[in-house]
């Protein structure tokens, strides 16, 4: 009898998925559910045929280009890989797969989530009911903003993006623009009542709501930074449900504490899971911890696509969603 691949989840999955797992692989999971240090993730190299990480996760050339490296697969737990080194996994000969599709609808529902928190003072209004400060009713308190009629400006406009435009524009009436590397399809701009932007610092200018749904990495670092904010309107949001180093979180600081923008929303930061203490201090913006896709079906849905890459790829097919 052959003698079953070894497989380490660096982080806890649901129970369908790591059981579902152990019925296929020898599966190693990591009962703390903290974050492997660089040192065992480089053990795990050599004693494992395939990682499966998750964002919290860097692996990097000196993590993958080990002595004695076992590992031929890393099955990666989201759709983002930013922080795995594709191009040296490439170089080595070490595939990598992601989990595209499934996390589509959760995380656009996060979007949507903190556009309205943001723009409504949701969070600031429980914050004041939980401290025992409200007073009552009145006809100018904390009063937000509408979002019918509204532009959202979509930065990238791949499958969440586009999620989110659908779910913005039924629900609310609001007006889509989006920029990105290439113009969609005719059909896909008419499904969403979306018009192209052919200049970022156009789109940050004309929106009313800027959502940003790019990759991480060296090209996005810092792509909404203190130029791009000051061209925003003052009673605009930024929501960020894509990455932290997107955005340059001082000068967002900067910008919401002087009111050059109105509100933000954020669901991930520059350096997770550290939060920048300026934006602790402020009570116009949304603080979520990472929660896009954090369904209990999503995040099962996650873990299965993975199973399917591992099943295909220890079974001699090819992948069914290839990074590297």
């Amino acid at each position: 009898m052959n003698k079953r691949p070894r497989i380490l989840l660096t982080r806890r999955w649901t129970s369908e998925v790591e059981n579902h797992l152990a019925e296929h692989f020898d599966v190693t999971l990591n009962e703390r559910d903290v974050p492997l240090a660089p040192e065992a993730l480089r053990a795990a190299m050599r004693d494992h045929d395939a990682i499966c990480p998750t964002v919290t996760d860097r692996i990097d050339a000196s993590v993958l280009d080990v002595p004695g490296r076992r590992v031929r697969l890393i099955g990666n737990y989201g759709v983002g890989y930013n922080h795995i080194d594709v191009a040296a996994a490439a170089r080595l000969g070490v595939q990598v797969s992601n989990t595209p599709d499934v996390l589509t609808d959760s995380t656009a529902d996060l979007a949507i989530l903190l556009l309205l928190m943001a723009t409504r003072r949701a969070g600031e209004g429980e914050r004041e009911l939980r401290a025992g400060q409200w007073t009552g009713w009145r006809p100018t308190h904390m009063m937000g903003q509408s979002l019918a009629g509204k532009v959202l400006g979509l930065v990238g406009f791949g499958r969440i993006a586009q999620a989110t435009a659908r779910k913005a524009h039924a629900a609310f009436g609001m007006q889509i623009a989006y920029y990105g590397r290439r113009r969609a399809e005719p059909q896909v701009e008419q499904e969403t009542g979306a018009r192209f932007v052919a200049s970022l610092d156009d789109l940050v200018a004309g929106a009313d709501v800027i959502s940003l749904h790019t990759p991480g990495g060296a090209e996005t670092f810092h792509l909404i930074d203190a130029a791009r904010l000051a061209r925003m309107k003052p009673h605009a949001v930024l929501i960020n449900t894509a990455r932290g180093p997107v955005v340059d979180e001082a000068a967002l600081v900067d910008a919401l504490r002087e009111h050059r923008i109105s509100a933000a929303g954020l669901d991930v930061y520059e350096e997770e899971p550290r939060v920048h203490p300026g934006l602790l201090a402020l009570q116009n913006v949304v603080l979520l911890p990472h929660l896009g896709s954090a369904t209990h079906e999503t995040r099962t849905a996650m873990g299965m696509r993975v199973a399917e890459n591992l099943e295909a790829f220890f079974a001699g097919r090819p992948l069914r969603d290839p990074v590297a």
